[in-house]
């Protein structure tokens, strides 16, 4: 049986005094992909951001291959595997595709190994390796963010967190995103936890996933079932993709 690579345990967390997430708990093994779904504003986000240190916990603990994170800087969670993709596509717009990529291997000073990684994060994504020398800012949205993709994967993470990948990209290239995706997790073994509002194709490129509904995980399961579930499709799937 796969370890578990991500352990939340009753977790509580309020922005002043109100809250995000109310006694949430879930857990990602080795190699897994996890979606979280839910509507805009329903805690998902506070999820990622509670990994990485950015947002303090009230309670409960967090814990990255065993060892509990919670209450660290997020440089030092950073440093054990951990990367985050936020959302909005942030990239360095003045910067070329190639200097914005090498921003994610800022803390390996092995060169060698760096541009193995470059040239990995190029196959992954040929469109990148056409816009090398292009500057980040005049890419199209699902080309800014196949790049921040990129930019977390030369990190050489074990854990991804990708938070609303397909928001804003034309359809024709959330479908290219979201093959990425499983080849990140299938052909690299990262394990990725991801956010996602659109619930049909998070579904279907994960293992599990949790439905989360104001701060609290009300439905779960494997994703393949939850497709099915006449909860889920009513509450997150009624829409088109």
């Amino acid at each position: 049986m796969a370890a578990r690579i991500l352990e939340f345990q009753d977790v509580e967390l309020y922005y002043d005094r109100v809250y995000a997430l109310r006694g949430v708990t879930l857990e990602l093994t080795e190699g897994e992909t996890v979606a979280l779904i839910g509507a805009n504003g329903a805690g998902k986000s506070s999820i990622l951001r509670a990994i990485t240190g950015l947002s303090r916990i009230k309670s409960g603990s967090i814990s990255f291959r065993g060892e509990r994170i919670d209450g660290r800087g997020t440089a030092s969670i950073v440093s054990k595997g951990i990367a985050m993709v936020p959302e909005g596509r942030r990239v360095f717009p003045y910067m070329s595709v190639q200097d914005n990529l090498m921003m994610g291997a800022f803390t390996r000073t092995d060169r060698g190994e760096n541009r193995r990684s470059l040239e990995s994060v190029l196959e992954r994504f040929p469109r990148l390796k056409e816009r090398l020398r292009q500057t980040a800012g005049t890419l199209s949205g699902g080309e800014q963010q196949m790049l921040v993709i990129g930019r977390a994967l030369m990190a050489r993470p074990q854990l991804l967190l990708l938070d609303e990948p397909s928001l804003g990209i034309a359809p024709k290239l959330v479908q290219d995103i979201a093959r990425s995706i499983v080849k990140i997790n299938r052909d690299d073994g990262v394990s990725v936890l991801l956010v996602e509002q659109n619930s049909r194709m998070a579904l279907s490129i994960s293992h599990r996933a949790y439905a989360i509904t104001t701060g609290n995980v009300v439905i779960s399961g494997e994703s393949r079932e939850l497709l099915n579930d006449s909860r889920i499709k009513a509450a997150y799937l009624g829409g088109a993709v």
